[in-house]
């Protein structure tokens, strides 16, 4: 982990408003050494040194992350979330070392109204709030452009691009997404592990593919610039998106079902459809996702053997990382919100040792020094890394952000 970026003066979420009158007190986890360091990385002096270099002076880009702070007690969640006002989490920014993260709000467990999550309403709410406070603020900057993510990369600040999981809220309302749009957010998914208009999500029993205003949706989102995701999309509705989008398709966060065989990897033909197509994956990291037959206890290593075994299946010009990481207890979260997440039909038939957190990829502050030092200790080039900690999204991003 480096040391916190010269630019970041120490500001916290929310510093703005008076805490207990304008919004209700929790205790929120750590964002540095929440958990113990990570120890499975032995590099050397000069290792080093060429590991902080390149998490410094490259562009290094999360395809997809949380970048909020968690209660330390989860059973407060519900009721934190229900007050709108979910704090992001500076301090651990200002140590990751990324110029851009892609931060996909927590639109499935968005319960300030309902606790069924993914209402229209509270998803513009939180979108609102949030961004009230990164303009109160100067490291942390609204990108809504590749010049903002080379602004920030300038400059010494972080470029964050509002992103949401899946169109759920859009209902059956495609202008919805010129709204979205409109408020910043530049990364839509189609549909999460459930069913919605567009299509259908990974965990139901059969997938009826993209439907007709799934196609009108996506080519709305093709016109508007939006990036798309297909990540929790089932497997015949995330091909069709690929077929039918005319620009690339992004997977932000998953892995392959050849590596781990669960719902929620993509099978290998499908993920090489997308980099046919000019797309590119995101390798995942949630706890209990990216697991492997030579690492089943989550940690760097089980993450690093599906990055291996798809760039040998797609080329290392259409693989990057979107670890999808938070602050706080991110197993405590699965477990809260296992009915919203559909946790148990997209992860579950298959037997694996549980972790308490993924070690070397806990949090959005420790995950590319770890992925950076794993690919310098494994023999990577510069110019291979640069294109695997950013350089394959922003080529993406030069098509699909018109």
């Amino acid at each position: 982990m480096l040391e916190s970026a010269k630019r970041y003066t120490g500001y916290t979420a929310y510093d703005y408003l008076e805490p207990g009158k304008d919004y209700k007190v929790f205790k929120y986890a750590e964002q540095i050494s929440r958990v113990p360091a990570y120890q499975g990385l032995e590099l050397s002096d000069s290792q080093r040194m060429r590991t902080v270099r390149l998490l410094t002076d490259e562009i290094v880009i999360s395809l997809h992350d949380h970048v909020q702070i968690f209660p330390e007690d989860m059973g407060q969640l519900r009721e934190h979330i229900r007050q709108g006002r979910e704090p992001t989490g500076y301090q651990g920014l200002a140590r990751s070392g990324m110029t851009a993260v892609f931060d996909n709000g927590m639109d499935g467990t968005c319960c300030i109204s309902s606790d069924a999550g993914w209402k229209y309403q509270d998803v513009l709410f939180d979108l609102g709030v949030r961004m009230a406070d990164l303009a109160h603020q100067d490291y942390v900057i609204k990108a809504e452009s590749l010049e903002d993510i080379y602004y920030a990369h300038e400059t010494g600040r972080l470029a964050h691009v509002f992103a949401l999981e899946a169109a759920t809220p859009i209902e059956n309302e495609v202008d919805r997404l010129d709204v979205l749009y409109g408020f910043g957010v530049r990364q839509i998914g189609i549909a999460y592990s459930e069913s919605n208009y567009l299509g259908s999500g990974l965990k139901e029993r059969g997938d009826g593919g993209l439907t007709y205003f799934g196609e009108r949706a996506v080519e709305r989102m093709n016109k508007l610039g939006f990036a798309i995701d297909i990540s929790h999309s089932g497997d015949r509705t995330a091909l069709d998106v690929i077929n039918y989008s005319k620009k690339p398709v992004l997977i932000t966060h998953c892995g392959s079902r050849e590596v781990w065989p669960t719902n929620r990897m993509k099978p290998d033909a499908l993920i090489k459809a997308c980099a046919e197509r000019g797309g590119v994956i995101g390798i995942e990291a949630a706890p209990h996702t990216t697991l492997s037959a030579a690492h089943p206890s989550h940690s760097l290593e089980s993450v690093m053997d599906h990055f291996t075994h798809l760039v040998d299946k797609i080329g290392i010009d259409h693989v990057t990382f979107g670890p999808d990481t938070l602050f706080g207890d991110h197993v405590g979260l699965h477990n809260a919100f296992s009915s919203n997440l559909s946790i148990a039909q997209a992860h579950g038939h298959v037997e694996h040792p549980k972790v308490e957190y993924v070690d070397g990829l806990e949090n959005p502050a420790e995950c590319f020094y770890n992925i950076i030092g794993w690919l310098v200790s494994h023999g990577y080039s510069d110019d291979e890394i640069r294109k695997v900690v950013g350089g394959n999204t922003l080529r993406v991003l030069e098509e699909v952000w018109v």
